[in-house]
Order: C-alpha cells, then sequence, then structure tokens
C-alpha cells in the first residue's frame, strides 16, 4: 500500500502544480526552460505512474474490502467509462462542439472515471486509486474555468464532423477497452459476472 500512496505523492504532486503552485511553475519553466520542465514534468509522471501500478496491484493481492458494491454497478460504471471515452478524445479533437461545450472534456471525464470506478469497487486500494483522481480533478477542473475566467476563453467554431468524429472514436475505443484491453491489462473483464 505504502508504493501506491508514494506514487499517487508524486503522480499528483506533479499534477498539481497549475492548481496549488502556478507562480512557482512559471518560475521553474523560465529557470529550466520548456523542454527541461516537461522533461522532468515527465519522468516524475512515469515514475509515480510506475509506483501506482505496482502499488495498486500488490494491494489487489491482499485486499482491505471496505464495503461490497453490488453487481450492477459494474455495468453503471462501464456506461460512465463511455462518456469519459468520448470526453477523453473531444480533448484533441479540434473544432469540437463537446469540447467546447465543456471546455476541459479530459478532466470531466476523469472526474466521471473515477467516479464510475469508485461506485463498483470496493476496497481500501480502489478508494485511495480512484479517490485520489476524483479529488484531484475537482480542484484542477475548478482551477482551470479560474484561469480561463482571467484569461477571457475564447469559444471555438465547432463542426459537425468533427462532433462525429469524437463520438465514434470515443465509442470505439470504449469498445475496444471494456471487451478486450481491461481484462487483458488489469485482469477485470467488465462485463463478466
Amino acid at each position: 500500500m505504502l508504493l501506491l500512496i508514494a506514487g499517487l505523492a508524486i503522480f499528483f504532486g506533479v499534477h498539481s502544480l497549475r492548481i496549488f503552485a502556478e507562480d512557482w511553475r512559471g518560475a521553474q519553466i523560465a529557470r529550466l526552460g520548456v523542454g527541461a520542465y516537461k522533461g522532468v514534468y515527465s519522468l516524475l509522471s512515469l515514475l509515480g505512474l510506475a509506483l501506482i501500478t505496482i502499488g495498486y496491484a500488490q494491494a489487489r493481492a491482499a485486499p482491505v474490502t471496505l464495503w461490497d458494491p453490488p453487481l450492477w454497478t459494474r455495468h453503471l460504471s462501464a456506461l460512465l467509462v463511455l462518456f469519459a471515452f468520448v470526453l477523453l478524445v473531444a480533448a484533441y479533437v479540434p473544432r469540437s462542439r463537446i469540447r467546447a461545450a465543456v471546455g476541459h472534456p479530459m478532466t470531466i471525464g476523469v472526474k466521471i472515471w473515477a467516479a464510475g470506478h469508485l461506485l463498483a469497487n470496493g476496497t481500501l486500494a480502489d478508494l485511495l486509486l480512484f479517490g485520489s483522481f476524483l479529488l484531484w480533478a475537482v480542484f484542477d477542473l475548478r482551477a482551470a474555468r479560474a484561469r480561463d475566467r482571467r484569461h477571457g476563453r475564447v469559444g471555438v467554431r465547432a463542426s459537425l464532423l468533427a462532433d462525429v468524429a469524437t463520438i465514434v472514436v470515443g465509442v470505439v475505443l470504449w469498445a475496444a477497452f471494456a471487451l478486450y484491453l481491461h481484462g487483458w491489462l488489469f485482469g477485470v473483464r467488465p462485463f463478466v459476472a
């Protein structure tokens, strides 16, 4: 469990600089340069992610059960994750109405993904992992929207083709992940009882 906690601390420490230390972050970028800053950021993020992965796998080997979610929560989680995948794709598709409407689709997608997984999983490791992502996404979205207001975020001209592409790619990625990759990567198949 300690590796999981250490990984979460490193990963979210790095990812929370824009939330809690925007000025310090700006000073480091000015001091190091954008490339070096991104390099350090990426290395720390990967270290945190590796520790999270190892720590979560260890915690799953000896789970501490906090609650036993009903079976239907797995299906609700899968549906919520479908929306999260569409939002994740919307973050990268220019001129998508979805992206324009929500402003920060990736962060909202992380919130939905984390909430769905909290519904369907009841161990201490799940609470730490998915609860941390949910809490971070709440604070990150608030900080991002405050930056938008300060800088006067301007809407973009949207395209129906971009919306269709966002939804189709999001659904295809979700289906591939839910039906094949989730079981292979994590040993859990969302649609198998």
